[in-house]
């Protein structure tokens, strides 16, 4: 996780440098009441998980359930409902492997499309300033599509909600473009039924998702 984040740092103050110079001639545009805001983002969604799989019964199988990381495009809309109050919807797609790991075990099960959009309500510390960090909480709700069993498998995930915090920064960067670094840890759990029931696990996918990005104000 420090790794993710030091890597969208280090990609926000090169953005930050190179937009600076290049809109030095253009009045920087706070935030205030009414803006929309795009955030054009790339994002790295990193699971968490790692739960059990067990029999039916409930017997344990020495096996986990892992799911990879997706490094995707992402989409935030910003409304500004006061100078300091937004809400941010985020959209966007991820793919992710599921496995079966143990000792000696390192099998893939599955293979899914998520769409996992994520609504925020936003506090800006201070909207006036070009550097202007935030904190939000709100929910997401995960839909598993296009997904592809491997090696014998069939594996079944169910959609649902969950809830999110996030945290991050903007950088004005002259006119209306400024410079976004945003975290946010999502919770979620997802029961993934495999081989028609024979094996269950209780996913907490729970992800971080570490984006860096550039941003525009209408």
């Amino acid at each position: 996780m420090t790794r993710k984040l030091a890597l969208a740092l280090v990609a926000a103050t090169a953005l930050a440098a190179t937009g600076t110079a290049a809109l030095a001639d253009e009045a920087f545009v706070p935030k205030e009441a009414g803006h929309i805001m795009l955030q054009m983002r790339v994002t790295d969604v990193a699971p968490d998980a790692g739960n059990a799989i067990k029999t039916s019964a409930g017997a344990a199988t020495g096996l986990n359930a892992d799911v990879s990381d997706s490094y995707v495009p992402t989409l935030g809309i910003d409304y500004f409902f006061t100078d300091h109050v937004a809400a941010e919807l985020v959209l966007g797609t991820s793919y992710h492997k599921v496995k079966a790991t143990g000792t000696g075990v390192n099998v893939e099960a599955y293979d899914t499309w998520v769409i996992p959009p994520v609504l925020t309500l936003q506090y800006h510390f201070a909207p006036k300033a070009r550097f202007s960090p935030y904190v939000g909480a709100g929910v997401n709700y995960m839909i598993f599509y296009s997904g592809k069993n491997k090696n014998g498998f069939t594996t079944k995930l169910d959609d649902g909600f969950g809830a999110a915090l996030q945290a991050g920064f903007d950088y004005g960067l002259g006119g209306r473009w400024s410079a976004n670094v945003d975290v946010k840890k999502v919770f979620f759990n997802t029961k993934a039924s495999i081989n028609g029931g024979a094996l269950t696990s209780s996913v907490d996918l729970d992800p971080w998702v570490v984006s860096a990005g550039v941003g525009y104000k209408f």
